[in-house]
């Protein structure tokens, strides 16, 4: 980092910092636990001191419901197999219902088309009551599997909370994924019941999805009962083995809201790895642990309550959607959208946060990114009086992009660069109330997260890039793969490389003022010569140029020694890679890095191929260059738009071409 990557671009106004729920939360520490902590960096290190202590005043100070409490926090702390709160019962879904005596609506629904819906908290409690007593009726029991092929729309949320009010595990998929992809997932799982959905918006189109739906029961033997919810209001047609029952008739009647009590780790959902060069890997996740996850980051890190307003256009298949429904443990309302993120604008979303009062928005670090370049100016056009903080997430955020949001949305937001992952459903690193903002920099680790920076020889540095390190178990760590019966996947995807210590595949730097810097996935570092950088670096120095919408880079080991590190750029339009423009990049980035991230060739492409959640297909594409056969290296059910490949295969198979044609002996 360079000096400038410290410049302080907002900090808390002391009497937002005293009203805070985490300053709230000191009081009480101090006041019933004889724990005093002066700031964050002093809370954080108690929290990670004494993890025993800390998560019981998580469920303490948050009065979580359960019948059964535990007596015992964490009885050992091995890494896997710690095993939290034995003992005890309770239901995930009920202590996100419990907040009926609040004013405000529990979800509001919002489509492209700005057609607008608004759910009581009563009327959600009411629904995922009927629903749930349906689910009990044809014979749904504790551990049965319940998957969905579900957009971002309020129904998949009542669905979701009904699921685990019986003790169902859930699984949800974008209705965007193909057959393939959707079967790949859910006939692992072997669902019992199937929730569907007749079609979503999308950038002015209507999709219809029911011949997806209908094929998914064809391909999906263990399938006993099928729900569609009529999104669009298409009729189901077609001839199939199940009479399909219409969501809205399940959701009224007068049954009484029952929650199945279940063991703390009782598993709650499973979600799926990117899966691109495989079969995804069914990620399970507890009722308590998420649970706990939940009421720490939304209440302590994201300063939220039952007066906030949530709006994050995510994706089903990613899991922050998860995340946007966990909201509601600390009692704020959803925004549940429908449509494409930049429909009719690429500042789109931020006119959503201002028709509807958003306190917090969630998004793509890409996503704010495209408004910059787009020379939006969102806190002009929009009121956006109501937002106090953005979270940007799914990967680095670009230095100019942190200034932009300061001087384009709004000089006294709380933007917090987030950084986490599917594997534990929530932040390792992010933000907080308490400390300032610095640009490029998250401001710190979660409370009761060890996260820690090791280097090669596996001790923790500080002001150094290093292999990123859990080395204290979290709540919501995955209780299990499914199907990984001996754990063997679950040791090899996170312990392998030290054991005991989750090594969770990014390269970071901790740095001496408590921030941290992500650089990247160390599974695609560049490798140059035995020096090691990250991909991020990259983006963020050659991304900032006027002139580029978007990169690729690729560290390519090749046969007798060999390395290719190409770097792809798509030009904004009006722009061509002529040498001048070459040398530029190839300034910027010795400058803004190191000569040793300038790339060996710099190659105009027409797109960046990205995964269904937004993250570059770097290990495919570094595949492909190597030589491997596309279907092998990529699982195209991953893929957000497939045909950004063809290029890459292409360009794969000539490099291939002419490397066997230089070294064939003349």
């Amino acid at each position: 980092m360079t000096a400038a990557g410290h410049e302080v671009l907002w900090t808390p106004p002391p009497g937002r910092v005293s009203a805070s729920n985490i300053s709230r939360y000191q009081r009480w520490l101090a006041a019933e636990k004889n724990v005093e902590t002066t700031d964050f960096d002093s809370l954080w290190r108690w929290s990670i001191g004494d993890v025993e202590t800390f998560w019981r005043s998580i469920w303490e100070y948050f009065d979580v419901i359960a019948s059964t409490p535990a007596q015992t926090v964490l009885p050992d702390r091995r890494m896997p197999g710690a095993r939290w709160f034995p003992g005890a019962e309770l239901n995930w879904a009920e202590n996100l219902l419990r907040h009926t005596d609040q004013t405000g609506p529990a979800i509001i629904s919002v489509d492209e088309t700005g057609t607008t819906g608004e759910l009581s908290r009563t009327d959600l409690v009411a629904q995922v009551a009927n629903l749930a007593a349906y689910f009990r009726e044809i014979g749904v029991r504790p551990g049965d599997r319940i998957a969905a092929m579900l957009p971002n729309i309020a129904p998949t949320v009542v669905a979701v909370l009904a699921a685990a009010s019986v003790g169902a595990v859930w699984s949800c998929c974008a209705p965007d994924f193909g057959v393939k992809g959707l079967v790949d997932r859910f006939a692992q799982i072997e669902p019992t019941v199937l929730i569907g959905v007749d079609g979503y918006q999308f950038n002015g189109k209507r999709i219809d999805r029911r011949d997806v739906f209908t094929a998914l029961l064809d391909q999906l033997p263990t399938v006993r009962h099928a729900i569609v919810v009529a999104n669009l209001g298409l009729p189901l047609d077609g001839a199939h083995r199940h009479d399909v029952a219409d969501y809205a008739d399940l959701v009224v009647g007068d049954a009484q809201p029952e929650y199945e009590q279940v063991p703390f780790d009782h598993p709650l959902w499973i979600l799926y790895s990117s899966g691109t060069t495989g079969l995804p890997k069914g990620i399970v996740h507890s009722h308590g642990g998420i649970l706990l996850e939940a009421l720490k980051a939304n209440a302590l890190h994201y300063d939220l309550g039952p007066a906030d307003r949530v709006f994050i256009a995510a994706s089903t298949a990613w899991v922050v959607w998860n995340m946007l429904v966990d909201v509601m443990a600390v009692g704020a309302t959803v925004i549940t959208y429908d449509g494409s993120p930049t429909f009719g604008r690429p500042d789109h979303q931020f006119d959503i946060c201002a028709s509807h009062g958003a306190t917090r928005f969630g998004t793509g670090a890409a996503y704010l990114t495209l408004c910059e370049k787009a020379g939006t100016r969102p806190g002009t056009d929009f009121d956006l009086s109501t937002l106090r903080s953005i979270m940007s997430t799914g990967s680095p955020l670009p230095d100019t992009t942190w200034r932009w949001v300061y001087d384009a949305v709004s000089a006294d937001v709380h933007l917090g660069s987030d950084s986490g992952g599917t594997d534990v459903a929530t932040g390792f690193i992010g933000a907080n109330p308490l400390s300032p903002v610095r640009v490029g920099e998250l401001q710190g680790p979660y409370l009761g997260v060890d996260v820690q920076a090791w280097n090669e020889a596996g001790a923790a540095v500080v002001g150094e890039v290093g292999e990123m390190v859990i080395t204290e178990p979290m709540p919501s760590m995955p209780i299990y793969f499914w199907n990984d019966p001996d754990g063997r996947r679950y040791r090899e995807a996170y312990f392998e490389v030290y054991p005991g210590v989750w090594r969770h595949g990014d390269w970071i730097t901790m740095e001496a003022d408590g921030g941290c810097v992500v650089h990247g996935r160390s599974d695609s570092t560049i490798n140059r010569g035995g020096v090691r950088m990250g991909s991020a670096d990259i983006y963020q120095a050659v991304e900032a140029l006027p002139e580029i919408a978007e990169a690729l880079v690729i560290g390519a080991e090749l046969p007798n020694g060999g390395y290719h590190m190409p770097l792809f750029v798509v030009l904004r339009d009006g722009y061509d890679l002529d040498d001048a423009l070459t040398e530029k990049i190839r300034t910027t980035i010795r400058r803004e890095t190191s000569p040793r991230h300038v790339p060996d060739d710099i190659i105009d492409v027409p797109a960046v191929p990205t995964t269904r959640t937004g993250k570059r297909l770097e290990i495919p594409i570094k595949k492909l260059i190597q030589g491997v056969a596309p279907e092998t290296a990529i699982n195209l059910a991953t893929v957000a738009d497939t045909s950004t490949l063809d290029w890459y295969i292409d360009y794969a198979e000539r490099f291939q071409h002419n490397r066997a044609r230089s070294s064939t002996p003349s």
